[in-house]
């Protein structure tokens, strides 16, 4: 299953933040590559058994659409997620919604940098406000302590503090709000 360390945190400017990570490209060190690609999506949340751990949703991006099951610790600081994804069809919504049920939808505009390995979101999430969330793609060969040096080492630069950290996932903080 491919596994990524993630961070997720709120920021006040997500333009700023955004700024600090495009000026590492000119750093030979980072591998910035600094076209970035904007995409608006909606991941619906489906329910799982009970006693299952870890999150489906099907996240819709116009006409591409993916099915992704994720599971990680939900804890601030880099952490390991193991995921599987496939690419669907519009009409598996209506499958699963039925067969299994919503808890919830985010939806966002998701501005995508890479840096390395690592996939860098600087997110507008509806109802919630602004975050940086760094994927650092794991190889085989890579241990979980080597992807939290590099998400580390990106915190840094992008003035991403222990405090600005978030430890659940944005339909979590959604549901939070509700209740």
């Amino acid at each position: 299953m491919p596994r990524n360390v993630e961070i997720k945190a709120r920021v006040e400017d997500l333009e700023a933040v955004k700024q600090r990570i495009l000026a590492l490209k000119s750093n030979a060190a980072y591998d910035v590559r600094p076209d970035s690609i904007v995409l608006r999506q909606k991941d619906s949340f489906f329910n799982l058994p009970a006693g299952k751990p870890g999150k489906l949703k099907l996240r819709q991006m116009g006409l591409f659409n993916e099915l992704i099951y994720y599971d990680r610790e939900e804890s601030t600081g880099p952490k390991l997620s193991s995921y599987v994804k496939c690419q669907v069809n519009e009409d598996v919504e209506k499958l699963l919604t039925n067969a299994l049920g919503t808890w919830g939808v985010v939806k966002k505009e998701r501005n995508l940098i890479m840096v390395g390995q690592t996939r860098v979101h600087f997110d507008r999430v509806d109802g919630l406000g602004d975050f940086v969330e760094l994927e650092v793609i794991l190889d085989d060969t890579q241990t979980v302590k080597d992807g939290q040096l590099i998400a580390e080492d990106l915190m840094s630069h992008m003035g991403v503090e222990e405090k600005d950290l978030i430890s659940v996932a944005y339909v979590n903080m959604l549901a939070q709000n509700k209740s």
